[in-house]
């Protein structure tokens, strides 16, 4: 796990994902020799902080794993805005950088005249209006458990890098922008269409735990969310994971969304399906994951990357 834990140090809320490609991008220069297909990477302005890596001459399927993450924005006098769903509780350690120096502030929940909560921080002096702060890294793992700020997404992206060691032709796509409803996807979809003809996508990313998902029981299959995305290109992935005796869970959702949503509601014909280990306290400090899930992730990945 010391490549998901380098991950996890890196500090990207959305909108300011540069530090995390510049650490992909390195990661990628150092590791590329030892894979089995020598991948072009695409990072420009065209495709801002985003990355594309293309493998082989004619691929046919693209795996998307975003690198933001949620966080905090400095708002007026102490108080804190929300970046994308980001569930903080009181006493929550938050790191950043301002004018003044290195930030290592407390996150304060407290409700005003009215019964609202409010966000505030706790900190030795006034910090930078609009700066960033995210959750402080704090890596545990007990057992069949990993806990830790961020394993939404540093899973997906983990899981990427993992299959890009073994992938002979296919896209893996670093996007930005997730937690905050839509980002760059739609962009690099028009990129990769017009390079490649693409239309297949799976989405490396994260999911919750709920009634019908449970640590333990493998990587969980999306037949639906908010978005209902074409059942025959998710029937392919469970005959293929059936086949190969991967362990997974189905699941059925009425809400929430992905880079899958955004490729669904863009001009492309793009079939895509929503694959990923499940996590419990989503977006706190403390989010949690089964190894088997994670594990199951990235076996169902290397199988699904060369046959969809």
């Amino acid at each position: 796990m010391e490549l998901l834990k380098q991950l996890l140090e890196v500090r990207s809320p959305s909108g300011e994902e540069d530090a995390m490609t510049d650490f992909l991008l390195d990661y990628i220069n150092k590791n590329k020799t030892n894979w089995k297909t020598q991948p072009v990477a695409i990072s420009n302005d065209q495709t801002g902080d985003s990355i594309l890596l293309i493998f082989g001459r004619e691929p046919q399927v693209s795996l998307y794993a975003h690198i933001d993450t949620t966080g905090f924005t400095v708002g007026y006098n102490t108080g804190l805005v929300r970046i994308g769903g980001a569930d903080g509780e009181d006493g929550d350690v938050l790191i950043g950088k301002d004018s003044k120096g290195e930030i290592e502030c407390t996150l304060k929940i407290e409700a005003d005249e009215h019964g609202r909560k409010t966000l505030n921080y706790d900190f030795l002096r006034e910090i930078d209006r609009g700066t960033s702060l995210t959750f402080k890294p704090n890596y545990v793992e007990d057992g069949d458990y990993i806990e830790s700020p961020y394993l939404d997404n540093r899973i997906g992206i983990w899981n990427a890098l993992k299959v890009a060691e073994t992938l002979e032709s296919g896209v893996i796509v670093f996007s930005c922008g997730e937690e905050t409803d839509g980002g760059s996807v739609a962009n690099l979809a028009r990129i990769l269409f017009a390079k490649t003809r693409m239309i297949k996508a799976l989405i490396s990313d994260i999911t919750w735990v709920t009634d019908g998902i449970k640590h333990g029981d493998g990587v969980a299959i999306s037949m639906r969310d908010s978005c209902v995305p074409k059942r025959s290109f998710i029937n392919k992935a469970i005959y293929y994971a059936k086949k190969n005796d991967i362990k997974f869970q189905l699941e059925v959702e009425d809400a929430g969304g992905s880079d899958g949503s955004v490729l669904q509601n863009s001009a492309l014909p793009i079939e895509w399906c929503f694959i990923g280990a499940p996590i419990d306290k989503c977006h706190t400090a403390k989010e949690r994951v089964h190894k088997e899930d994670m594990a199951s992730m990235q076996a169902i990945y290397e199988v699904l990357m060369p046959l969809m």
